[in-house]
């Protein structure tokens, strides 16, 4: 949720808790109030009707409401000191409204000329109820147009305010620390964004110094230690071919190349983790899955038939992605060599390429790897000495660099490698 709509739905639910706790408490005051003034115009009303009494006896005689608004019957002296005024709410039918109507009742009792009488005073609530009713209304429009207002405000006001914050973060999202871009200046006079402006600067310039260091660190690595690697190989492979070299001493030296070439595989692995880790791949095209694939099917077709393969691909161009084609291309690579070099003899390799998602599988050893360490650096079979146990690190690198899964199962005595491309598909 964004942070204007977060503190709207704050502001409206504090502002509902508000309004409905001070809504209670107006309808529970206004009701009050009404009544008080209801009960004092009954009070009055009595004093009035037994002045008239003693003008008019005849009034005794009232035994219904009728068209009036009391009614007296005589009772007892005893009967008259257990009454004592009551007022109280209820529902009364009224010939002139021909229909049941809210009243409030007075309960009373006096004496005259030496007897008694009960006495039972009434008022209309009709329009009181009225006014109750729309002075709920009223406080719930007002509610209503108190949040209309505040999700104006929110996307006038607030969205005004809170620009520049927008700004830098739109800055930050597109910033490329391979580009020669300025710093981010953005126009405001509030203090906490001109303090996220200046935060943002130093740690983009802090990231930018770092970059450029390891890029230029892995840059000469790269040629400085290549250099003296092939000078080596080069040099043992001219004394190899001397004439008087003995069949000891060229063992030797075979040896020797062998661990040289390993250790420039190695050295080229490790500044290739280092590139996918500073991400120095930041060009990115449209390439298709299925025919990378088979690119490599094609040029491993040599060791497929060397060790009598079966390798089917089943699929089409329906899953494209945007990537760096060199990281691609080491992905696929690097899983199918895997498949194939960790083969055994008369196996099988089978890719099978979907909308979303590449998974090659194949035969090999009868056991499942440990999926908790396989994709560990250096994490290699025992038996093999010509690997360097970086291939699948390599692959998880460069995964993890663009948001997306690889994942091994051991299924049917088969060793299987997924990869969902969910996070960098290619809509069609």
């Amino acid at each position: 949720m964004k942070l204007l709509n977060q503190s709207l739905l704050y502001v409206t639910l504090v502002m509902f808790f508000i309004i409905g706790i001070w809504a209670v408490i107006f309808y529970v005051n206004l009701k009050d109030e009404i009544r008080d003034s209801i009960d004092d115009g009954l009070e009055n009303n009595k004093l009035l009707i037994l002045q008239k009494v003693r003008v008019d006896s005849t009034l005794l005689l009232q035994n219904e409401f009728g068209g009036n608004n009391f009614e007296i019957h005589e009772i007892s002296k005893q009967q008259s000191f257990q009454i004592k005024d009551k007022y109280k709410d209820t529902l009364m039918y009224r010939q002139n409204e021909d229909d049941l109507e809210p009243v409030r009742i007075l309960h009373s009792a006096f004496e005259y000329d030496a007897r008694y009488y009960r006495l039972n005073v009434i008022s209309s609530l009709v329009e009181e109820d009225d006014l109750i009713e729309d002075s709920f209304w009223s406080v719930f429009w007002l509610f209503i147009i108190l949040i209309v207002s505040l999700v104006i405000i929110n996307n006038i006001v607030f969205r005004k305010i809170w620009k520049p914050f927008y700004e830098i973060l739109n800055r930050l999202k597109t910033y490329r620390l391979d580009k020669s871009e300025t710093t981010i200046k953005v126009q405001t006079n509030t203090k906490e964004f001109i303090q996220l402006q200046d935060a943002s600067n130093a740690l983009l310039l802090h990231s930018k110094e770092t970059y450029t260091s390891q890029k230029q660190f892995t840059e000469n690595a790269s040629h400085e230690i290549q250099t003296p690697i092939a000078i080596i190989i080069s040099k043992l492979e001219l004394l190899l071919e001397s004439d008087d070299l003995q069949e000891k001493e060229g063992k030797t030296i075979v040896e020797v190349i062998n661990i040289s070439e390993r250790l420039k595989k190695l050295n080229n692995s490790l500044l290739l983790l280092a590139k996918i880790e500073n991400n120095q791949f930041l060009e990115q095209k449209i390439i298709s899955i299925y025919e990378v694939s088979q690119y490599f099917l094609s040029s491993y077709r040599d060791f497929i038939n060397y060790k009598n393969i079966d390798f089917k691909i089943d699929g089409d161009d329906s899953l494209q992605v945007s990537m760096n084609f060199s990281l691609l291309e080491t992905l696929i690579s690097n899983l199918i060599k895997n498949a194939i070099f960790h083969n055994k003899e008369n196996g099988n390799v089978s890719i099978r390429i979907t909308k979303k998602e590449f998974t090659i599988c194949n035969s090999g050893k009868s056991t499942a790897l440990n999926p908790e360490i396989i994709f560990n650096r250096f994490e290699k079979d025992a038996s093999n000495g010509k690997s360097t146990g970086l291939g699948l690190a390599i692959c998880q690198a460069i995964c993890k660099s663009y948001g997306i899964h690889l994942t091994y199962h051991f299924k049917e005595n088969k060793h299987c490698f997924a990869i969902n491309f969910d996070n960098c598909k290619v809509s069609n």
